[in-house]
């Protein structure tokens, strides 16, 4: 099986943004090709992966009746670089939110990009992500954004660095959501986004399609279905997702296995996407070291293979090359590489996204209309 290389320019997250924009009538590309609206409704739902829902219509009839099409997530399939891809319209080699965990260049330390921790001193959201998002681009254009989601989320620095210009409106309940949702769509010319976390987290712990996960993806389903009825006239609603997600079945941990660790600086990145950041001069031996310890068991490149490979899109810019590990290792099937000591956590867990498999790329792009 060869890693799937996301369709950026055709049929992914970034095409999905700058096709919306394109919707309420602002100048560019329409990728995607979607009609014309007053208003737009994103509900960004993490983990709900194309094949997942496929694998499920019982649990989300409301979704499962939609027609629709499949995009790709990007690489890494992850929280932290999708939601870049979607508040920029950007591919990853563009906006710089390039995995989980990146090497700070130059700096000897890990920042996590979606927690926005740091092994050291934070950077500020503008510095690590410059480019202009497109709820900045849509407001210049008198068009109005909102981002309805979990209270938490507000000011923080991810946030700051991917949804930039939006208004933001902290919900926690589902019913406050929905009625953030209809506030919102009240505007004549309206870029909404909704976001629900609950089912990725349950697919962590649990599994993707563990009765926990199953549950909350009926929980989708009927929010979906309330989110349709607060649609104004001329408006659309598209239901996507950030990445998939698979199961763990086999663990290879780097931290009991010291051929994984020996000449490496940093492990950063996830456990279905990881970026191993090497000594000076040991870029060479680490390559060859991974790939004889994950054998067949994962996809293994140097930094350079990968950006040649287009994982990261058509372009990788400059100064963001010493974010990508010397070796980025995307493990294929089940196969995860965790790191018990550095991280008991996500160690621990039943569900993983992160890599080019089918299961972690395709993300649904579902729509209702009341055009």
């Amino acid at each position: 099986m060869s890693p799937l290389v996301p369709a950026y320019g055709e049929a992914s997250l970034a095409d999905l943004s700058s096709s919306l924009l394109a919707v309420l009538g602002m100048d560019g590309a329409n990728p995607l090709g979607l009609a014309p609206a007053d208003r737009v409704l994103l509900f960004l739902v993490d983990g709900l992966g194309a094949e997942l829902l496929r694998a499920h219509p019982e649990a989300a009839p409301f979704l499962s009746s939609r027609a629709g099409r499949t995009l790709t997530a990007g690489f890494p399939a992850t929280t932290a670089t999708s939601l870049g891809t979607l508040g920029t319209g950007l591919p990853p080699g563009e906006h710089g939110m390039l995995g989980y965990q990146l090497a700070v260049p130059g700096a000897g330390y890990l920042f996590n990009c979606l927690r926005w921790t740091a092994f050291g001193p934070l950077i500020a959201p503008e510095e690590w992500q410059p480019t202009a998002t497109v709820f900045e681009r849509a407001a210049a254009a008198g068009i109005s954004t909102s981002y309805v989601a979990p209270a938490q989320f507000e000011g923080t620095g991810f946030n700051q660095a991917v949804y930039r210009g939006v208004r933001f409106v902290g919900a926690d309940a589902v019913d406050d959501r929905v009625e953030g949702v209809r506030r919102a769509l009240a505007e004549p010319r309206a870029h909404v986004t909704v976001y629900y976390g609950d089912l990725d987290a349950a697919g962590h712990m649990r599994g993707w399609g563990s009765p926990e996960w199953l549950d909350q993806l009926a929980r989708v389903d009927r929010m979906a279905e309330r989110l349709a009825g607060t649609l104004p006239p001329g408006s659309a609603m598209y239901v996507t997702a950030d990445h998939g997600m698979v199961n763990a079945t086999d663990r290879i941990d780097a931290d009991a296995v010291p051929a994984l660790r020996e000449g490496v600086a940093l492990l950063g990145g996830e456990a279905r996407a990881r970026h191993v950041y090497a000594a000076p001069g040991a870029a060479g031996a680490v390559l060859e070291s991974w790939r004889g310890v994950l054998g067949d068991a994962a996809w293994v490149a140097s930094r350079e293979e990968a950006v040649e490979s287009g994982w990261f899109g058509p372009r990788v810019r400059p100064e963001w090359l010493p974010r990508i590990g010397d070796v980025v290792a995307v493990p294929r099937a089940g196969t995860v590489v965790v790191a018990s000591d550095a991280e008991p956590l996500e160690s621990s867990f039943t569900g993983y996204h992160g890599s080019l498999t089918p299961a972690e790329q395709y993300v649904p792009l579902l729509e209702v209309s009341t055009r």
